[in-house]
């Protein structure tokens, strides 16, 4: 059982009262509870199939051919036409689909022509598909739950370089705080896009998504990490000159006694407020590089590449921009009102008059 000190308790009380943050937390957490099971509710794999009284699985299992369920390919089944197949049969056999059966990266084109569809909740498709007949919702589901998980990685190296780097430039001070100030001062200089442009270009054709996501991720954070370093660096100085940390060094405490039992614990509750903002930061990022071409390689599905399609084909198919913006800015208000309602739970003053 984990032991919240008084103030900590106060401050997350004080959450619960703006009701706004709060309500947003909650729906959010929704969201991503959802988002981590989403192959449950949108996937062209079948949840469950009863096949000559033997079951199977194969949402979270590795691909069944279709010679498993009698058909005469050694493929990857089509669990579709597998469960209108087991319909004609008439037989004891049955499938079981997700509510969208549709994954974010199938065309279903109709009559073999790929273009983008209206919404046909017949068909599966609730939003209409895109440019190149793949389920809009689909691609709305995997490209946010890519996009945030994205987002809070972006948050975690970049906090963990920026309290590293900014904690030692204020505790140590000197030479050392003088000369990485001149090196991040060089370093911000340094224009982002540019950088993410020369790294993609260079980067080989046959190099896996994994690997191109990485990359980008890596180039992100090079680029991001020199802000948190300045507010760590403040605290860390307030910090360090206040009589607690007097008094632990006069009974004998070490450096890293003191750094981490001490000057971190008290610094960490006012960064806290930044990630909330961090997480629209990178979300934004994201987006706008994948709307530019130099985010996400493709066919990964995301926000940005959705919004892409929707504004060159604003006229013929606007389900497109409708569906790719909405989500976009249900996120990102979701995560500005709890990021606006931590900070002022973690605002000893409460200056602030949001609610």
């Amino acid at each position: 059982m984990i032991k919240l000190n008084p103030q900590t308790r106060k401050k997350l009380a004080r959450f619960q009262k703006i009701k706004l943050g709060y309500f947003s937390f909650i729906t959010l957490s929704l969201i991503i509870a959802f988002l981590s099971v989403a192959e449950l509710f949108v996937n062209s794999r079948a949840l469950i199939v009863h096949y000559e009284d033997t079951w199977y699985f194969p949402t979270y299992a590795d691909f069944y051919p279709g010679t498993e369920f009698g058909l005469d390919y050694t493929y990857e089944t089509d669990y579709r036409s597998l469960k209108q197949h087991f319909l004609e049969d008439n037989s004891n056999n049955w499938v079981l689909m997700p509510l969208v059966p549709f994954n974010a990266y199938e065309n279903d084109a109709t009559g073999g022509i790929m273009k983008p569809r209206p919404p046909d909740p017949e068909r599966g498709h609730y939003l209409g598909t895109d440019t190149t007949s793949r389920d809009i919702l689909a691609r709305l589901v995997y490209g946010t739950r890519t996009a945030l998980m994205f987002a809070f990685a972006f948050m975690v190296s970049v906090y963990l370089i920026g309290i590293v780097i900014g904690c030692a430039m204020g505790y140590f001070g000197g030479w050392f705080d003088l000369m990485f100030q001149r090196l991040i001062e060089i370093w911000s200089n340094v224009p982002f896009l540019y950088m993410v442009i020369i790294v993609f270009s260079v980067i080989p054709a046959d190099a896996s998504i994994p690997i191109r996501i990485f990359l980008l991720l890596s180039v992100m954070v090079l680029f991001s990490w020199t802000s948190m370093t300045y507010y760590m660096r403040t605290e860390t100085y307030k910090e360090k000159s206040r009589d607690y940390i007097a008094a632990a060094r006069v009974i004998g405490a070490g450096t890293p006694r003191i750094i981490f039992r001490h000057i971190l614990p008290n610094v960490l509750s006012t960064l806290v407020t930044f990630m909330p903002f961090t997480v629209v930061s990178a979300i934004s990022a994201i987006t706008a590089l994948d709307f530019l071409g130099f985010g996400l390689p493709v066919p990964t599905p995301s926000l940005g590449e959705l919004l892409k399609q929707g504004t060159a084909n604003l006229r013929t198919a606007p389900w497109i921009v409708t569906a790719a913006f909405g989500t976009l800015v249900l996120i990102l208000t979701l995560v500005t009102f709890i990021g606006e309602a931590i900070r002022e739970s973690f605002d000893p003053k409460q200056f602030t008059l949001y609610r």
